[in-house]
């Protein structure tokens, strides 16, 4: 995996997160215990600060960076799916982001809200706890707790928790014969 320093911005990752080797990890990067980066995901704190959360995943394509004394904030168990991007942004305890969401600077997502796939959060934007947004740009659309959303939210970072530790423990880079039998 990819993993450089700029100057003294060097990242942190700690040894219980997994880390794919083909996503990249850029300066002032802080990975808490537990958490996932999929393949092909982009975290740079160039700028300013990134920090991924505990048992937070941050799926294929991602893309996450600070801006200028605006850090991208991944909190504890929040999910950024596949081709998200947040830009100097905070993601809340147990958010998740769906495919493709965008989230701009300064916007701030709740504890457990859901950003509806395809969705753009612009700048300054907050989304209450418990809420779903969707739309371009994303509104709050109603409430998913005691909904089957809000299982999707809730039970998304055990099961890319378990996921990550499968790949973490057991990838392993094959030959093309190999893949060929």
């Amino acid at each position: 995996m990819p993993i450089f320093a700029i100057g003294d911005k060097i990242p942190k990752i700690h040894p219980s997160a997994f880390v794919a080797p083909t996503a990249d990890i850029v300066g002032d990067v802080r990975i808490s215990a537990g958490a996932s980066v999929w393949y092909g995901a982009v975290i740079r704190g160039d700028t300013s600060y990134a920090e991924i959360g505990k048992n937070a995943n941050i799926q294929d394509g991602v893309i996450v960076h600070g801006r200028a004394n605006l850090p991208a904030i991944i909190k504890d168990e929040a999910t950024l799916a596949h081709n998200c991007v947040v830009h100097g942004a905070t993601i809340g305890k147990q958010a998740l982001i769906a495919n493709s969401a965008v989230i701009l600077d300064g916007a701030e997502i709740g504890e457990k809200a859901l950003i509806a796939a395809g969705s753009i959060v612009l700048s300054n934007t907050k989304i209450p706890d418990g809420m779903l947004a969707a739309g371009s740009p994303a509104t709050v659309k109603r409430s998913i707790i005691n909904s089957p959303s809000e299982e999707w939210v809730t039970g998304n970072p055990a099961r890319y928790k378990r996921l990550g530790q499968e790949h973490r423990d057991g990838i392993r880079e094959i030959t093309r014969n190999e893949a060929n039998s």
